[in-house]
């Protein structure tokens, strides 16, 4: 707290009324971080699907690579179990899964087969995410194209597992 209300210039006194606890601090730093991931993770709503998709994924690793605390404490729903922290985390993860579906599927109530196999996807990335910024590797790039092609890979199964959400056609991303 006394970091907090150094680096914010007020008094540690103010801070401890404004959010009447450590504990609802630490969520609105949450919660003002997933606006920060959520705005990443929907750019680029006029793009072809390819290129939302990358754009997505570009979005958050650039996110986490900028905002490694926040990210962590984002995907796992911060330290310990809190309830209020999961449910922010699992909006998120929400937004991204309702995202890609209406960009590959032109729509966000899909099967669920297809939202299972999405959201593996999305937890798939958070954890290669967070491997990514724990040690020196790849670029972001070099990290980013990876994680866009095991998604046809994972649309691909959606498809064998329910025809009704075929995987769209590779194309070429437009960036």
């Amino acid at each position: 707290m006394d970091d907090i209300a150094r680096q914010a210039g007020a008094a540690k006194g103010l801070i401890s009324y404004s959010f009447h606890s450590k504990r609802g601090c630490c969520l609105a730093i949450v919660q003002d971080s997933v606006a920060g991931l959520v705005a990443s993770a929907v750019s680029g709503l006029g793009l072809p699907p390819a290129g939302r998709v990358h754009r997505t994924v570009d979005g958050c690793l650039r996110y986490a690579e900028r905002n490694q605390a926040a990210y962590r404490t984002i995907v796992t729903g911060g330290v310990g179990f809190d309830a209020e922290a999961h449910a922010i985390r699992d909006q998120v993860r929400e937004v991204i899964v309702t995202t890609l579906a209406e960009g590959v599927y032109g729509r966000a109530d899909v099967s669920a087969p297809a939202r299972t196999a999405l959201l593996s996807w999305v937890r798939g990335v958070e954890g290669a995410t967070r491997d990514w910024i724990g040690r020196p590797g790849p670029t972001r790039a070099a990290r980013c194209d990876p994680l866009v092609k095991t998604l046809g890979g994972t649309l691909r199964a959606v498809a064998v597992l329910d025809p009704a959400h075929p995987a769209p056609a590779p194309a070429r991303r437009d960036a």
